[in-house]
């Protein structure tokens, strides 16, 4: 059966863990698996503009003996004349694998459904998955285990990062704590789907509107951008609601002393977060940037496996 990651709790707190390890062993020997070699394409899909999704994925599917075919929407027939599901029928003849960074969720899913090789969800409004198994495995570089550890997430609670933080996290067995206004609080679907995923693993997940609370005795502090991509008019009224949510030296203190920050980039300085924070010694950002390329390329090897 073609197995596809859409979405954090498409993977089992096993298979989650599979990936992780797979990721350890690519970090350490970075050329020493190639099932892409031939080379096979991989056609990596862009809807928004990217940094780390883009580079990461080219090299990654280069270090793995494949091509990557980047492919940008405004110059295919993806979204305008043509369904996911008609560009997946063409693709799958000629690729190995589809990865998308697209807006609606529901464009992946449609997509998976209609194809034969891996759909790889590279972002969507609702979740990024990848950004989390490079998250994860950052954290567990840093801290060992990730089972009991406690993460909080400050800010935009409905965002596609805090709603992967809340299922990828739980799915690790870790306690996640969302810090945000009540108006700005995850998905009732999503939190529903992480309390069930915390019965099998022991997480939990915790909705606090007092960031200070929130931070007390915190492994790992988060944060993301306060204004998505595309969505730049709403950043004077995010401003206004989230500015309490700012990670800065004070949340620091008042999580664990050993405490890391982590941060999926790119960041706003002075906005969700103090430039001290981000540039200081408890800042793993840049290591969590590298991770992309390695959790990516322990995916792909995942999911080719289950082919």
């Amino acid at each position: 059966m073609t197995r596809h990651l859409l979405r954090d709790d498409d993977l089992t707190a096993v298979e989650q863990a599979e990936i992780l390890d797979l990721a350890v062993e690519l970090k350490r020997d970075r050329w020493a698996q190639k099932p892409l070699a031939g080379p096979q394409t991989v056609a990596v899909i862009f809807d928004k503009s990217s940094t780390r999704t883009r580079v990461s994925f080219a090299v990654g599917i280069a270090d793995l003996g494949g091509s990557p075919l980047i492919i940008s929407t405004a110059n295919s027939q993806l979204g305008g004349k043509e369904t996911p599901a008609d560009t997946a029928r063409v693709l799958e003849r000629q690729v190995a694998a589809i990865v998308w960074r697209t807006y609606a969720q529901a464009g992946l899913e449609e997509m998976a459904r209609g194809t034969r090789v891996p759909v790889v969800n590279a972002l969507s409004d609702d979740f990024h998955p990848c950004q989390l198994l490079a998250d994860l495995l950052t954290i567990k570089e840093h801290k060992g285990e990730l089972a009991g550890l406690t993460l909080a997430f400050f800010g935009d609670g409905r965002s596609n990062m805090a709603h992967s933080y809340v299922l990828a996290g739980v799915t690790a067995g870790m306690h996640v704590r969302v810090a945000s206004p009540d108006t700005y609080a995850p998905r009732d679907d999503v939190i529903d789907d992480a309390d069930q995923r915390a019965k099998e693993t022991g997480g939990s997940v915790t909705l606090y509107t007092d960031p200070l609370e929130a931070a007390a005795g915190a492994d790992v502090v988060v944060t993301d951008t306060w204004v998505s991509m595309g969505k730049e008019e709403e950043k004077l009224a995010r401003l206004r609601d989230l500015g309490a949510y700012k990670v800065t030296n004070e949340t620091m203190a008042l999580a664990a002393s050993d405490a890391i920050f982590i941060h999926c980039l790119p960041a706003d300085r002075g906005y969700e977060v103090d430039a001290e924070v981000i540039d200081g010694p408890q800042s793993v950002v840049w290591d969590e940037a590298e991770n992309r390329l390695h959790a990516q390329k322990a995916l792909l090897v995942w999911l080719l496996r289950q082919q």
